[in-house]
């Protein structure tokens, strides 16, 4: 398959780099040439486009079997997810309607469920965000789904909890630099997908997902805050953070929420199969590789 990742940066480059093992030619987007060495590195040809300028996609060389859109908002405020996630999909559903891909896989976000009583969340579950955030991301699956009715438009949507891995997991990394809060009783629960997986994800849904389908890639075992620093304490030896608010400089952009998110429907269609299932396992791996650097 000839496979077009866009936004091919965290997620999108160990995606373009087991695609490539798996023998596709994969040709990778970024909104700049800074990482053009590491896309080259693994045999992923780098193109520059901002999907956002409609201009830059018509400079992309057309057609592909497979097209992926893991763009992120390079932590920009609410006009720039406009900006990449509404005008951006709207660019490459008209960009692609002459010559549509097979199958086109769009990374949503778990943030446009805006539960806060801890209920279990599936793909039927309302996704009625609260944070500007979230709305923007629920208007572009809109887009995608409606593409997908009229138009044909072959778009599988995952949404995605919060990734971590390599160098990535909010929480841990505060952990780690003793800034680390509880808030309220630590009960509010956190879900995730480690990198690794979601890879696997979206390549399972590529060759597996269905037009028009809703998919929540995030692991077995959503866990309350309390819970997940207990763990920390006890594996790595330090104190459980104290109980307070988040700093204010820590930049969060998703609403704060409280809910647990289901992946039966991603296991059973998809036929993903996890090799971080809970983020014991995940966070497992990522200490000793700290460890091993001499990081930690």
């Amino acid at each position: 398959m000839r496979v077009l990742i866009i936004g091919c940066g965290y997620v999108g480059v160990p995606l373009g780099a087991e695609l490539v093992r798996l023998g596709h030619e994969v040709l990778g987007v970024t909104r700049s040439d800074h990482n053009h060495a590491a896309l080259k590195s693994h045999s992923i040809q780098p193109l520059v486009a901002d999907i956002s300028q409609r201009p830059d996609l018509d400079k992309l060389p057309l057609p592909f079997d497979w097209v992926v859109n893991t763009v992120s908002s390079s932590k920009g405020g609410i006009e720039e997810y406009k900006q990449v996630y509404l005008q951006g999909t709207r660019h490459l559903i008209d960009w692609l309607a002459a010559t549509p891909p097979k199958k086109f896989v769009y990374t949503s976000s778990t943030s446009v469920y805006g539960q806060t009583d801890g209920s279990q969340v599936k793909e039927s579950s309302p996704a009625e965000p609260v944070s500007e955030t979230g709305q923007v991301l629920a208007a572009a699956e809109k887009l995608l789904l409606d593409a997908v009715r009229e138009k044909k438009f072959p778009a599988v949507i995952l949404r995605v909890a919060g990734i971590y891995g390599p160098d990535r997991g909010h929480l841990f990394l505060q952990y780690l630099k003793n800034e680390a809060r509880i808030p309220g009783k630590g009960d509010r629960l956190l879900n995730m997908i480690h990198r690794a997986d979601l890879v696997n994800c979206i390549i399972a849904a590529l060759k597996n997902g269905r037009a028009g389908e809703v998919y929540n890639a995030v692991d077995d075992e959503p866990v309350p805050q309390i819970h997940f620093f207990r763990w920390l304490s006890e594996t790595l030896g330090k104190n459980m953070p104290p109980f307070g608010d988040e700093p204010a400089s820590a930049g969060r952009k998703r609403a704060v929420t409280h809910k647990k998110v289901l992946n039966r429907k991603l296991k059973a269609e998809l036929g993903c199969q996890f090799k971080y299932p809970t983020f014991r396992q995940g966070y497992t791996a990522e200490i000793q590789r700290l460890q091993d650097a001499g990081l930690l």
